[in-house]
């Protein structure tokens, strides 16, 4: 599977590259254009989710501790796994559904269209089971049932927010701004200052200069984070393909390698002061980030909601609002049960989207003569 796993990295990274140059200018524009910063939320929250804000604080420990991670310090690792490179994943994606896509229309074949839908339905579930998995690190004692009914309770809401468009873009915004106020509040609470924040950032200038171990697994652990990746990068490619308004191929990916990785930087350097202090992090601030993850899962549901229903027809237009929400409540957390009860894995996913890349290289090669036709 590492083998697999570094030949399909090393592809889609040089496939960005190849995009990023040859066809520099060319203008991506989705057939729902919003504002710049509208599309940097949207693909922020709907790009992420839970782990963001639960996984780094225990990855600490586990890299501060594992002889295979002893080139660098917890800090870089950390945001080499989530930030900057792993974002040029969604560039080749959002540029495919952008370009090539309307022109090929290889996602409307059904054994793709249908595998496509499924990995986006098998993701989705996995994202709450994540939450579902993290919660008594944050909430201590949490009961049984009461985390059960938590997670049921959030998929509620996530798929009562798919039904409309608008509650998508007012839950990507307002869940910015909401990472953006727990990122201030626990740098306040922290007493870090300014120049703690500061030295805390500088140890992820260690992973610019071991970026090289990073294009593959370096342990079973970094692989589950690159097939999670891989898992991800096609149906976001196609939800926030409909948001791009305007821009050069070239202009796209400095925005999707640079932006997000800002605050996500800024985020870990906070949460990396705590842990190399030994300072424990207050339950008002465990219960805020519970909170705010639990606006990140909700957002990362209702947008792939949004997306399997639109590609296999289950819209609520068909269906009727209480029809719709009531199937996707049931199939979500049908397979929240299914992965915390079998051995199913986000790696599996993770390896059937290799394979639709696979396919979809050589029929974009087959019917390359297609792309130049007006």
């Amino acid at each position: 599977m590492a083998l697999i796993l570094t030949i399909a990295m090393s592809a889609a990274l040089l496939t960005a590259f190849i995009i990023a140059v040859y066809w520099r200018n060319v203008e991506c524009e989705g057939e729902m254009p919003t504002s710049f910063f509208t599309f940097m939320a949207i693909l922020f929250t709907s790009g992420l989710d839970v782990g963001l804000i639960m996984f780094p604080i225990p990855d600490f420990h586990v890299y501060a501790n594992e002889a295979s991670y002893a080139f660098t310090n917890p800090l870089a690792l950390e945001f080499g796994f989530w930030g900057f490179l792993v974002w040029g994943f969604y560039f080749t994606t959002i540029f495919y559904f952008c370009i090539v896509e309307p022109k090929l229309k290889l996602f409307e074949i059904p054994l793709i269209k249908w595998t496509n839908n499924i990995v986006i339905i098998g993701t989705c579930a996995f994202t709450a089971y994540l939450f579902l998995v993290y919660l008594p690190d944050y909430i201590v004692a949490i009961s049984d049932p009461l985390k059960y009914g938590l997670v049921g309770t959030v998929v509620l809401i996530a798929a009562a927010s798919s039904t409309h468009i608008r509650y998508v873009k007012i839950l990507s915004i307002g869940s910015t701004w909401l990472f953006f106020g727990l990122i201030f509040g626990m740098w306040w609470s922290g007493d870090m200052g300014f120049e703690g924040l500061a030295n805390s950032m500088m140890n992820i200038g260690d992973y610019f200069y071991n970026i090289n171990h990073y294009l593959a697994p370096i342990t079973d652990y970094h692989q589950f984070y690159l097939y999670w990746w891989f898992a991800w990068s096609i149906m976001i490619g196609q939800f926030i393909s409909r948001f791009v308004s305007g821009l050069k191929a070239w202009q796209l990916l400095v925005a999707l390698l640079v932006v997000p990785s800002i605050p996500i930087a800024i985020w870990f350097s906070v949460l990396y002061f705590y842990f190399d202090n030994g300072i424990d992090i207050a339950s008002i601030w465990r219960i805020a980030m519970v909170g705010v993850g639990v606006i990140f899962v909700i957002n990362s549901l209702d947008s792939l909601m949004r997306l399997y229903t639109r590609n296999i027809g289950m819209t609520v237009e068909r269906l009727g609002r209480l029809k719709y929400v009531a199937s996707n409540w049931l199939i979500m957390v049908s397979l929240v049960l299914l992965y915390q009860f079998t051995p199913l894995q986000i790696e599996w996913v993770g390896l059937v989207v290799i394979a639709i890349y696979a396919v979809c290289y050589y029929l974009v090669a087959q019917r390359r003569h297609l792309l130049n036709e007006s």
